[in-house]
């Protein structure tokens, strides 16, 4: 029996940097987001042992680098499980994006192989495999609106946002995540020799989730809102985005790579006008960006403002928890 999962993405938003740790990684924080765009894993088991990696995009490893040969791999021995395990990636994600889809396919094949071998790991061993593998992996065993600490594997489930129309940017750039936080180390050190403090913008998103999902009524935070469009009164997303949240890699990505830097501006818009972008911004560490839109007109108008000056956009929308998981499962092979 063959399994088929979709396999979704995610995006960033806001993610601040914290100091280097003596594992090698930094503390983070960020807010993950779930979008309906992904790619098709489909799993079986059958006769023999080992795992085998199929796809036809040249860019995925199909040997024991690929993450989902690593879940394969842990899920497997977990269980005690035998067999030759079949993992076939239909991508249609980009790789090195920033949209977490090599993580998303590793826990994609985790669901898929638990459904394969009709058993399912226990919610914690899940997330601590999940942990092993990489450090957002996790978010992808929760779903929707995430707050990621730690080196980003340590995830709680915060209120989900609405569903909003979303716009992806997909330029031809790859951008090293590794060059990008040792760029961010040398920014934070330079800093430090011209005596500046050090960054502590690792504590502003911490700041911005309690304004965001505190007390909204009382604060007034969602006034405009209501005067704008009475469905998204309640959306914690205007909240969050009124508090200016950031993602740091665009202060070190920017510089390096400065198309990526127009390319937000045509994603943001005119501000103030309807077309105009609710929030955009670098996902991870890029190179895909994304957009978020009052209305389906206003991302197709962003979209057709992508493709006026050459770049490749797609509209999607972001995905609450509840949509997430009830679509995951693919009834037939797409």
């Amino acid at each position: 029996m063959t399994v088929a999962v979709r396999s979704f993405a995610k995006i960033n938003l806001g993610l601040y940097i914290g100091g280097a740790r003596a594992d090698g990684y930094h503390d983070l924080r960020t807010v993950y987001q779930t979008i309906a765009l992904h790619d098709v894993i489909r799993v079986s088991v059958g006769r023999g042992s080992g795992i085998e990696i199929v796809c036809t995009d040249a860019r995925v490893p199909l040997d024991s680098s690929n993450t989902c040969y690593r879940m394969a791999e842990r899920v497997m021995d977990e269980l005690g499980a035998k067999g030759r395990v079949n993992v076939e990636i239909e991508k249609r994600l980009p790789v090195r994006g920033g949209l977490g889809a090599a993580s998303s396919n590793a826990v994609a094949t985790l669901v898929a192989l638990e459904r394969a071998l009709k058993r399912k790991l226990s919610a914690p061993v899940r997330l601590r495999i999940a942990a092993e593998v990489g450090s957002d992996l996790p978010l992808f065993l929760v779903g929707g609106t995430t707050l990621g600490v730690g080196r980003g594997e340590e995830v709680y489930p915060l209120p989900d946002f609405p569903s909003w129309p979303c716009v992806l940017a997909l330029p031809p750039i790859g951008v090293s995540t590794p060059q990008a936080y040792r760029d961010w180390d040398s920014l934070q050190a330079a800093a430090a020799l011209t005596g500046a403090a050090p960054s502590a913008t690792i504590t502003v998103l911490s700041r911005s989730i309690a304004a965001a999902f505190g007390e909204p009524h009382s604060s007034g935070v969602f006034s405009e809102a209501v005067n704008a469009r009475a469905d998204r009164a309640e959306d914690p997303l205007l909240a969050l985005v009124r508090t200016g949240i950031e993602n740091d890699f665009e202060r070190v990505v920017f510089p390096q790579y400065p198309f990526l830097g127009e390319i937000k501006s045509i994603l943001t818009g005119t501000p103030g006008t309807e077309d105009a972008a609710v929030y955009a911004g670098l996902s991870g560490s890029g190179s895909a960006l994304f957009g978020l839109y009052p209305t389906s007109a206003a991302a197709q108008t962003a979209l057709v403002r992508l493709e006026r000056h050459g770049v490749t956009g797609l509209v999607t929308s972001t995905l609450p928890r509840s949509d997430y998981w009830r679509t995951m499962m693919v009834a037939d092979a797409e």
